[in-house]
């Protein structure tokens, strides 16, 4: 059963929503190896696992109550367990939502916009990529508008993440038919297109995974 809608999320339903993002990613390891392996390095599923894996061995120790300062510890694992572009992005994209959100024991859903806006920003300046360019960007650009669009109307956390959610599988399903214009499937030209982008999937997959926790918390 659903809990009654909360204003706030807390920081142990933070780590929770963490966890959960672990699991997925591990859950999915062969999924986005396949997908890569054609347009890609064949690695990014081992590779995004290999980060998130050491993620959830960190949070299984005590955390400080600093959400801002949990997020940074993530983004500081993943840029040094992820090998290949994601490192650094995911990495990047934790760091900055940790720095927006820096001394916070709490979250209201505007936080996440703010948090969100922060990790698509780091993403852009580090991967110089752009909206049609076939990456992760495809996926978080629409999230985050949808996320904006859906809080100004007054959505709650829950109702804002699932329609991020569905921006951004709208956006992953949307880099099929593209030809890819960075990182290493745009050195296949022509031959990147008819193929899902990885990074654009497992951003979908983490911004589902916060979609759900949100629902099952009541945020």
């Amino acid at each position: 059963m659903e809990k009654e809608l909360s204003i706030s999320a807390t920081v142990s339903d933070v780590v929770n929503c963490l966890r959960k993002m672990c699991d997925v990613i591990h859950a999915n390891k062969e999924y986005l190896t396949e997908l890569d392996s054609a347009i890609g390095d064949a690695d990014h599923g081992t590779n995004m696992d290999r980060g998130f894996q050491a993620i959830a061995k960190k949070l299984s120790a005590p955390v400080d109550n600093d959400i801002g300062g949990i997020l940074k510890m993530c983004g500081m694992t993943l840029v040094t367990t992820v090998g290949g572009a994601s490192g650094p992005l995911y990495g990047t994209a934790f760091l900055q939502a940790g720095t927006a959100l820096a001394g916070k024991q709490e979250l209201e859903p505007g936080d996440l916009l703010v948090a969100g806006e922060a990790a698509l920003k780091g993403v852009l300046m580090r991967g110089k990529a752009i909206l049609g360019d076939k990456t992760m960007v495809d996926a978080l650009t629409p999230a985050i508008a949808a996320l904006e669009e859906a809080l100004a109307t007054g959505a709650k956390a829950a109702e804002a993440l699932e329609k991020a959610s569905i921006a951004a599988e709208t956006g992953m399903t949307g880099t099929i038919p593209i030809q890819a214009r960075k990182g290493r499937a745009s050195y296949l030209g022509e031959r990147s297109i008819g193929h899902q982008d990885p990074g654009a999937t497992s951003s979908f997959l983490l911004i589902r995974t916060m979609a759900e926790t949100a629902r099952e918390i009541g945020f």
